[in-house]
């Protein structure tokens, strides 16, 4: 007599495989089965940043944000682009390690005039040593902008 539905066995082993699968993963440690979190808290007030990795600081350093007349923006934000070497027309200046921060172009990213961070210098950007944003960058790019969060406070 022929089989009416002859896949019938092999979709029975692929399910079972599939619930043990989840099951088996499931189990796992949340620090196995997740990436880092990376957190970057910037102080407008005090003109700092400070980077933790799975809620523990790691970095905190200097940063220049919005100069008179150029507001850097506070809330909390989720990254959404990064650009290694970024040369923005407007400005006409190199932005290296750029993290864009909103959508209305607030970013963070490197500066070459290091001598004025620790004070307003930006156009509402968040300016950081290139050293600096090469290591956040370094960070973010590993964990995955998914895994990064970015809060401004006064």
């Amino acid at each position: 007599m022929r089989e009416r539905y002859p896949m019938i066995p092999q979709l029975r082993k692929f399910v079972l495989c599939l619930f043990f699968s989840i099951f088996c993963f499931s189990a796992l440690p949340v620090s196995i089965a997740s990436s880092a979190q990376i957190f970057a808290k910037v102080d407008i007030s005090q003109q700092r940043m400070k980077v933790y990795v799975n809620g523990k600081q790691q970095y905190v350093w200097p940063v220049s944000t919005g100069k008179k007349g150029w507001r850097t923006p506070t809330g909390k934000f989720r990254p959404f682009s990064m650009h290694r070497n970024y040369y923005e027309k407007r400005w006409q200046a190199n932005l290296p390690y750029l993290i864009g921060v909103t959508r209305g172009g607030v970013a963070i990213h490197g500066t070459y005039a290091t001598k004025k961070l620790g004070r307003p210098a930006s156009h509402g950007c968040i300016r950081l040593s290139v050293n600096n944003a090469s290591r956040f960058y370094s960070l973010v790019k590993r964990h995955g902008l998914r895994n990064t969060r970015v809060v401004v406070t006064h």
